[in-house]
C-alpha cells in the first residue's frame, strides 16, 4: 500500500489552468500511477496513467492535448497539469497507485489498490 494526498485543486475560469499534485509515501516504488475523476452523481472515471519510468503515458480521450501526468521519482511525486479547462472538467480529482509493478495499461479503478483523499477542481463558465 501507498499513502497519497493530493493537493493543488480549486476554482479557476475555463479556459484556465490548474497543476495537481499527488505526494507519495509507503510502496511507491516501481508502480504506474493514475488519476481518476469524479463528477457528482457520476461515476469515477480515468483521466490519466503514468509508468513507473515515465516513458508511457495514457490519457482519455476528452483530457488529450490538454492534461500532462508527470512524475518525479526522486521526490515521490506525480502531478498532473490541467491546461484550457472546461466546465466539464469539474470534479473531485483522486490519485491512485496501481495494484501491480507491470502496468497493463488498464483504465479501471478497481486494478488500482491504494487512492488518495481528493482535491476538487471547479471549472467556471
Amino acid at each position: 500500500q501507498a499513502q497519497l494526498v493530493e493537493s493543488g485543486g480549486g476554482l479557476v475560469q475555463a479556459g484556465g489552468s490548474l497543476r495537481l499534485s499527488c505526494a507519495a509515501s509507503g510502496r511507491f516504488m516501481g508502480y504506474a500511477m493514475g488519476w481518476f475523476r469524479q463528477a457528482p452523481g457520476k461515476a469515477r472515471e480515468f483521466v490519466a496513467a503514468i509508468t513507473w519510468s515515465g516513458g508511457s503515458t495514457y490519457y482519455r480521450d476528452s483530457v488529450k492535448g490538454r492534461f500532462t501526468i508527470s512524475r518525479d521519482n526522486a521526490k515521490a511525486t506525480v502531478y498532473l497539469q490541467m491546461n484550457s479547462l472546461k466546465p466539464e472538467d469539474t470534479a473531485v480529482y483522486y490519485c491512485a497507485r496501481y495494484s501491480s509493478s507491470y502496468y497493463s495499461g488498464s483504465y479501471q479503478a478497481r486494478d488500482f489498490d491504494s487512492w488518495g483523499q481528493g482535491t476538487q477542481v471547479t471549472v467556471s463558465s
